[in-house]
C-alpha cells in the first residue's frame, strides 16, 4: 500500500543496509516514552541503542515523531546483509538463510512500510517534494533520506563491456545477490572453470576464496605491490599472500589489467596486462573498489563531491528536509565503506528526523576493522606504520605460522595497530585505541599476554560502548542488555542482536560476553545440533521420527514436526533427507526443490542448462560419442566441454529441449547438478600403464555402477588410481582409492582440492576390490545419515575424527555395520535414473522455457501505470 495520512511522509531511497538500518532506528523510537525511558525492544527484537540503565542514547525526553514510511529498492528482495554474500559464494550459507536476509518482506508488512521493489529513483523535485521512479511512479515526501550506497567500480578496460554498455558475458561485480548467483551458476556449470579476480582487497580475496571452494581455479590480480594495501603494510600483505597462495589461489601483485580478452563468440577468455602478459580465464570478477552512488543527488542539484555532502546531522547542504546516510554520504571530507560508521550515522539520523534528539550530531568514526578474510583473521586500526621520527613501532613477524602483529605509539597513545593470524589481543587494543585503557610500559605486552588482559579476560575489560560486531554495529552493552532481557544462550543473543552474523570473526568474543553477562545461568544452545533450525531434532533423531511416522514429503514433515510452521530454508535439506531415507518412494514436491533438482540439469547464467551424461570411470565408446555429437547438432547446443571429472558437458541446452535431449542421448544422468554421488575418476591402471599395480579402471566403473546418483548431504567425488603416482588425484577426493601392489588398496577419505586443500585420511588398507566397494558403501551411508546439510566430507571427517570412523566402519565397535549395509543395499536397489524415468514432464509447466534467474519485476514505460508494489499493509 502507499503511505497514508496518519503522519508526515518519510521516503527512503535505497533498501540496502544503511537505509533499512535507519528505518529500524526510526521504528525503535516509536516506543520511546516522554520521560526519556525506553518502552522495549525494537520491532525486530533487537536491543541496539538501549543503555544498560534502561535509558536511550541521546534521548532528550520528547515523544518521537511517527512517519508514514515508503522505501524504494532496485533489487527484488527485502534488505539483506551484503557481507554474507561471500559466505553464499563459498557454500557456507544460502540465499534464503536468516543470516543473509536481515529484513524479509514480512517485516515491511508488519511495520506498515510501503516498499517498491525492482524500481529505482530517477529524479528528485526538491521544490515539489516528489521523487519520480523509473516505472513512472511519483512519490511525495515531507522528509527524504537518500541511502543509495555504492556501486562496483569497473575500470575502463578494452573488452569489459558490450557495445550497448552491458558487461561482457562472464564478467561480474561482487556486490549483489544477482552477482553471486551468476558466479555460482558459472562455477557449477562444469568442473574446470578458471577465474581471474581483479582486485586484491577484502572483497576480491573473499570472491577468490568462495570460488576456490566451488572448485574454480582462481588467480587474483592486484595493481599495488601487496594485498589489502588499504589495511595492511607490506609485511602484513606478504603474510596474507602466503595464506592465500596456500589455498591454491594464484596471486599477481604489481600488475595492471588493461583488457578483458574475448573469444570469437564474445565470451571471456582471459585478461591482458600493461606489460603485455595475459592470463586465461572463463570468468572475470571485478573487485577493484566501489564508488558512492551519487547520480540521483547530482541530478537534483544537491552538493556532491566524492559523496553527497552532509553536515553533522546528516542533512544535505542547503536543505532542511533531505538527508543522506551510508556509503553515498560524505561527512567532513570522509566517505566510509565499512559498516560500523553507517550504523553510527543511522542512530544520529533517526534521532534528528524523529525529534527524539534534534541536536544529535555525528562527528565521524575512528574505524577499527576486525574481519575474516578468506578464512584468515585480520584486525587493523589507525595508521599502518610510524609517520614521525619519535613514533614507537613494535612488530612481531612469523610468516611460517601466518602471524604478523604491529603497534604504533605516539606521545603514549596508540595510533595504529595491525593483527594478522592471531587477533586475540584485539579487544585490549581497541580499548587502547579509543583511549579507554592506559598503555603498558612494555609495549610488546600489547601484542602478547605479558601484563595486559588475556584473551580470556578481554570480555570483562571491554567498556559497554565498545563495538564487538563491526559488521552489524553491536556493542558489548547491546549484548549485555539482551542477556538482561532474558536471552541466556549465544544463539538467542546472536538472533536478537545479529552479532556474529557477518564475517563471523567476533563469535568468540560474543560468546565470552554472553557467558560473563549470564554468569551461571548460561544455557547450552541445543539448536546448534538441529538438522534444520525449524525442527528441534538432531539429524539421527529426525531420521528416526520420519521412519516411525512414515513421513514421505516435505510438507508432511513440516506439518508434523515444525512447531512454527513452514520455513523456506528447511525445504531443500529436508527433501534431500527424505530421498536418503525413502529413495524413490519419497513424495516429490516441486516447491521443495531447487530448479536443478526439478529438471535434472544445471541452470546457467542465461537461463539455459548444461547436460552431463554419465561416463563411468571416464570411459566412453564411439557409440556414445556419436550420440553426443548428433544430439548437439540436432538441438544446436553451442558448446561441448570436457570436464575435470572425465565426462563431456553439453552447455546451453534450452529448458524445453531437456526431455528430448535425454531421450535421444539414451545415457544415464551424470549428476553434475546434484548434491549426490557424482563421479569416479580413474587412471588407465593395469590395462595399458606400465606402472599400474591395480585395475583402477574396472574398480572405478564398479564403484560408479553400484553407488551412482545416491543422494548425499553434499556432492561426493571419488577417484581410483592404479599406483601411488596418483594420476587420478585420489588423495584429494571425498573417497579415494590407491593401488599399492599385491592386490592391496589404500582407502583415503575426506580429501579436498578446492579452497580447503586437504590430503585425505587413510581409513583402511584392504586386500580386494570387493572390500573397497563394501567399505565405500558403509562410508557413504554413514555420511548420508550423520553429516550436516551441505557439509562436505573434508569438514565432516575431521569433525568426527578418522579414528572414530575406523572404529565404527572398519572395526564395527558399535555394531552399526549391519544396519548401514542393509540401508545402503536398499538405497542401491531402489535407484531409478532420473533422466530415463522422467523423460515426460510431470506438469505442463515443468519444462517451459526458463526465465533468467531472479528477474527484476517488469518496469513499465514512463507514463504507463505503475506496477504493483510488494508489500505493506
Amino acid at each position: 500500500m502507499e503511505a497514508g495520512d496518519t503522519g508526515p511522509r518519510l521516503l527512503v531511497v535505497g533498501n540496502g543496509m544503511a537505509g533499512a538500518r535507519t528505518v529500524e532506528e526510526i521504528l525503535a523510537r516509536r516506543g520511546e516514552r516522554s520521560d526519556g525511558g525506553y518502552r522495549g525492544e525494537r520491532s525486530d527484537g533487537g536491543y541496539r541503542g538501549e543503555r544498560s540503565d534502561g535509558g536511550y542514547r541521546g534521548s532528550r525526553g520528547g515523544v518521537a515523531r511517527e512517519f508514514d514510511i515508503t522505501m524504494i529498492g532496485d533489487e527484488p528482495y527485502g534488505n539483506y546483509n551484503r557481507i554474507m554474500l561471500s559466505h553464499v559464494l563459498s557454500g557456507e550459507a544460502d540465499v534464503e538463510d536468516d543470516d543473509l536476509m536481515l529484513n524479509p518482506m514480512a517485516w515491511y508488512r508488519e511495520n506498515g512500510i510501503a516498499l517498491h521493489v525492482g524500481d529505482s529513483a530517477e529524479s528528485i523535485d526538491r521544490f515539489a517534494k516528489t521523487v519520480t521512479c523509473a516505472s513512472g511512479r511519483v512519490i511525495g515526501f515531507d522528509t527524504l533520506i537518500i541511502a543509495t550506497g555504492s556501486n562496483t567500480f569497473f575500470p575502463n578496460m578494452d573488452g569489459l563491456r558490450e557495445s550497448d554498455g552491458r558487461l561482457a558475458r562472464g564478467v561480474f561485480g561482487f556486490r549483489t545477490i544477482a552477482d553471486t548467483n551468476g558466479m555460482l551458476q558459472m562455477a557449477q556449470a562444469r568442473d574446470d572453470v578458471r577465474a581471474v579476480v581483479i582486485g586484491g582487497g577484502l572483497l576480491g580475496l573473499e570472491a577468490a576464496y568462495g570460488l576456490t571452494t566451488q572448485g574454480v581455479a582462481v588467480d587474483v590480480v592486484h595493481s599495488p605491490g601487496h594485498l589489502m594495501n588499504q589495511q595492511l603494510d607490506e609485511r602484513g600483505g606478504k603474510v596474507l599472500r602466503n595464506k592465500i597462495e596456500s589455498l591454491g589461489v594464484g596471486v599477481h601483485t604489481g600488475k595492471r589489467t588493461t583488457a578483458v580478452l574475448r573469444g570469437d563468440d564474445g565470451s571471456v577468455c582471459g585478461v591482458g596486462f600493461a606489460d603485455g602478459s595475459t592470463i586465461a580465464a572463463d570468468m572475470i570478477v571485478v573487485a577493484a573498489g566501489i564508488r558512492p552512488n551519487i547520480e540521483l543527488a547530482r541530478r537534483a542539484g544537491l552538493v556532491t563531491e566524492r559523496g553527497i555532502v552532509v553536515d553533522d546531522q546528516m542533512r544535505c547542504e542547503d536543505e532542511g528536509s533531505i538527508f543522506a546516510v551510508g556509503e553515498c554520504a560524505q561527512h567532513r571530507n570522509e566517505v566510509y565503506g565499512l559498516v560500523a560508521p553507517l550504523w553510527e550515522q543511522a542512530v544520529v539520523l533517526a534521532d534528528v528526523v524523529t525529534g527524539a534528539d534534534p541536536d544529535a550530531a555525528y562527528h565521524g568514526s575512528r574505524t577499527t576493522t576486525k574481519l575474516k578474510v578468506a578464512g584468515v583473521d585480520v584486525a587493523a586500526m589507525g595508521v599502518k606504520g610510524p609517520e614521525h621520527p619519535d613514533d614507537e613501532f613494535v612488530q612481531f613477524y612469523e610468516p611460517k605460522k601466518g602471524i604478523y602483529k604491529s603497534v604504533v605509539v605516539r606521545d603514549n597513545k596508540l595510533i595504529g595497530a595491525m593483527l594478522l593470524g592471531d587477533v586475540s589481543k584485539v579487544g585490549f587494543l581497541s580499548q587502547a585505541f579509543d583511549d579507554k585503557v592506559p598503555l603498558p610500559e612494555e609495549r610488546i605486552s600489547m601484542l602478547f599476554d605479558m601484563g595486559t588482559p588475556s584473551a580470556a579476560t578481554g570480555a570483562a575489560e571491554l567498556s559497554d560502548d565498545a563495538v564487538v560486531c563491526n559488521c552489524n554495529g553491536v556493542s558489548k552493552g547491546d549484548i549485555v542488555a539482551c542477556v538482561g532481557s532474558g536471552c541466556t544462550s549465544v544463539a538467542q543473543v546472536c538472533a536478537k542482536t545479529r552479532a556474529g552474523k557477518g564475517c563471523g570473526s567476533c563469535k568468540g568474543m560474543v560468546a565470552d560476553i554472553v557467558a560473563l553477562a549470564a554468569g551461571g545461568d548460561l544455557t547450552v544452545d541445543a539448536s546448534a545440533d538441529w538438522y534444520v533450525p525449524s525442527i528441534p531434532m538432531t539429524k539421527p533423531q529426525l531420521i528416526e521420527v520420519i521412519r516411525e511416522r512414515e513421513l514421505r514429503s516435505v510438507s508432511e514433515v513440516i506439518a508434523e514436526l515444525a512447531p512454527d510452521g513452514e520455513d523456506a530454508a528447511a525445504k531443500m535439506p529436508l527433501a534431500s533427507l527424505l530421498r536418503v531415507i525413502w529413495g524413490a518412494e519419497w513424495k516429490r514436491e516441486e516447491g521443495a526443490l531447487f530448479i536443478n533438482d526439478r529438471v535434472h540439469a544445471n541452470i546457467q547464467r542465461d537461463g539455459t542448462f548444461s547436460v552431463v551424461p554419465q561416463m563411468r570411470g571416464g570411459v566412453t565408446s564411439p557409440e556414445q560419442l556419436r550420440k553426443i555429437a548428433d544430439v548437439a547438432e540436432k538441438y544446436e547446443i553451442p558448446m561441448i566441454k570436457a570436464t575435470g571429472g572425465q565426462r563431456l558437458d553439453l552447455l546451453g541446452v534450452r529448458k524445453e529441449d531437456l526431455p528430448k535431449v535425454w531421450a535421444d542421448l539414451g545415457m544415464p544422468s551424470g549428476y553434475a547438478y546434484g548434491k549426490s554421488f557424482r563421479t569416479v575418476k580413474t587412471c588407465v591402471g593395469t590395462d595399458y600403464c606400465r606402472f599400474g599395480l591395480g585395475d583402477s579402471t574396472a574398480l572405478g566403473i564398479a564403484l560408479e555402477n553400484r553407488y551412482q546418483g545416491l543422494e548425499s548431504p553434499a556432492k561426493l567425488k571419488l577417484a581410483v588410481t592404479g599406483c601411488p603416482r596418483n594420476c587420478a588425484e585420489s588423495l584429494c577426493k571425498d573417497f579415494g582409492v590407491v593401488a599399492i601392489g599385491e592386490g592391496k588398496w589404500e582407502i583415503y577419505v575426506g580429501g579436498a582440492a578446492g579452497a580447503h586443500i586437504r590430503k585425505g585420511d587413510v581409513l583402511a588398507t584392504v586386500d580386494s576390490a570387493d572390500e573397497v566397494i563394501r567399505l565405500c558403501g558403509l562410508f557413504i551411508q554413514y555420511y548420508r545419515e550423520q553429516a550436516k546439510w551441505l557439509e562436505r566430507t573434508y569438514a565432516w571427517v575431521p569433525r568426527v575424527g578418522i579414528e572414530e570412523l575406523r572404529a565404527i566402519l572398519v572395526d564395527d565397535r558399535d555394531g552399526l555395520v549391519e544396519g548401514l549395509q542393509r540401508r545402503i543395499d536398499e538405497a542401491v536397489a531402489g535407484y531409478v535414473d532420473p533422466w530415463l524415468d522422467r523423460a515426460e514432464p510431470k506438469s505442463p509447466v515443468q519444462f517451459t522455457p526458463a526465465l533468467p534467474l531472479l528477474p527484476l519485476p517488469a518496469v513499465p514505460a514512463r507514463g504507463a501505470a505503475p506496477s504493483p508494489s510488494v508489500v505493506a499493509s
